[in-house]
């Protein structure tokens, strides 16, 4: 197996929303806020090569949205879904299978794009299963008002047209090396994938812990929508983390990739900050 960090670009949310009820006087020291109250946060998906499999987890918010959807979110770096898989040695063709942590637009948008004549939309990658789950679609495509605005129809229901999205049944996985932990609080039925490396386990974080700094317990987003669920949830998979020794891998977060947990006298904390290659035993 090998593993690949695929960064798809920075855009910008409010620093209120990104960390709830924290104070910004704390959250403020480790994701300042420009002068409209926005923080940088990354795109950051993960390519996966797994025996005859190429696995593509999440795929940034893509490109087809026009300037005034873009300008809401102040797109900006110079990674994009599509160079950084070339950087790999990759094209999209190659690409077996994408697995979809969950369908809001920073971890969907880039799953369809236009067809080279602007007529259509299609699957990004031609040749891959998406992967989803029943209930999170549904919950997608019957959007509560709250969270309505970060379900795309022109993200999401292409896939179902072209006939190669498949639903993973909860408690299974498609694949042999990666587990799948499910969670509520944030949105229905939230995937978060659990690598199999070598003698290493990787959590891929999805919107659970966005960032490094998210660890904490309290440290939630205003987006989830059941944050006391969140708690728990964050709870757990610490709890696991430690007992199994994980690696974490941040979605969001703008500077570090990964970091692993320990238990303090003020509950499980970050240990050591990094790159995901700095905690890979070769």
């Amino acid at each position: 197996m090998k593993i690949h960090i695929i960064e798809t670009g920075f855009f910008k949310l409010d620093g209120g929303a990104m960390f709830g009820v924290v104070p910004k006087v704390l959250w403020n020291k480790h994701n300042p806020a420009d002068d409209k109250n926005l923080c940088s946060w990354a795109m950051r998906c993960l390519l996966i090569e797994d025996g005859a499999k190429l696995i593509l987890v999440d795929t940034g918010m893509g490109n087809k949205q026009d300037d005034k959807f873009f300008g809401y979110y102040d797109l900006h770096g110079n990674a994009t879904l599509h160079s950084s898989i070339a950087e790999k040695g990759f094209s999209p063709a190659d690409v077996t299978d994408v697995l979809l942590t969950h369908l809001h637009f920073d971890h969907v948008g880039g799953a369809v794009q236009f067809s080279r004549d602007g007529s259509r939309l299609e699957p990004t990658f031609a040749n891959a299963t998406y992967w989803s789950n029943e209930a999170h679609w549904q919950w997608a495509t019957n959007p509560n008002p709250r969270e309505k605005a970060s379900f795309l129809k022109e993200n999401i229901l292409p896939l179902q047209e072209s006939g190669q999205l498949q639903f993973i049944q909860i408690g299974q996985s498609p694949f042999e090396n990666i587990n799948l932990i499910n969670v509520d609080g944030h949105t229905e039925q939230m995937m978060l994938p659990v690598i199999q490396y070598k003698n290493q386990k990787i959590i891929y974080c999805a919107d659970l812990f966005p960032s490094s700094y998210h660890v904490p317990i309290p440290w939630i987003m205003s987006y989830d929508m059941r944050p006391l669920q969140t708690m728990e949830e964050k709870q757990s998979v610490l709890r696991q983390a430690v007992d199994e020794e994980c690696i974490l891998l941040f979605e969001h977060d703008p500077v570090y990739e990964a970091a692993l947990v320990e238990n303090t006298e003020k509950g499980i904390r970050i240990r050591e900050r990094g790159m995901l290659g700095d905690f890979l035993v070769e």
